[in-house]
C-alpha cells in the first residue's frame, strides 16, 4: 500500500529539527516515531495523529477528521486527517502539535523480543 510522498515532506519538513525522530514503515504506510513513540503517520492520503484519548471526542468533529479504525476496531485517541482538514499550513500545524504534545505524556509501546 503506497502513501502520499507529498504529505510525508510535509511532515518531514516539521519535524526537522526535533531530537528523535525515527520513520518506519508500519500499517501499510509510514509512521514518524517521536522518542521511541508513534506520534504521527500517514496511511494512504490521510495524515493519521496520536492524540490524548480525552480530547478524541472534541477534535473528531473538527473538518476533515475522523477516528483511526485500522482493521474495522475504532482506536481512541488515534485520528485520521483528509487533506480538507489540513490544507493550509495553520491547520497542518495544528494537527502536528496536538500530536507532539500528547507525545510528552504517552507510553512507549513495549519492546517486542
Amino acid at each position: 500500500m503506497a502513501y502520499n510522498e507529498n504529505l510525508a515532506i510535509r511532515i518531514r519538513e516539521r519535524l526537522f529539527e526535533l531530537p528523535n525522530i525515527e520513520e518506519k514503515q508500519m500499517m501499510g504506510g509510514l509512521v514518524f516515531m517521536v522518542n521511541n513513540k508513534m506520534c504521527v503517520g500517514i496511511i494512504k492520503d490521510e495524515l493519521m495523529c496520536r492524540i490524548d484519548p480525552a480530547r478524541h471526542e472534541t477534535e473528531v468533529e473538527k473538518n476533515g477528521c475522523r477516528t483511526m479504525d485500522f482493521t474495522h476496531r475504532p482506536m481512541k485517541g488515534y485520528i485520521l486527517i483528509e487533506d480538507a482538514g489540513m490544507r493550509s499550513k495553520k491547520e497542518f500545524d495544528y494537527w502536528i502539535d496536538l500530536a507532539l504534545e500528547f507525545n510528552k505524556r504517552a507510553k512507549a509501546s513495549k519492546k517486542k523480543k
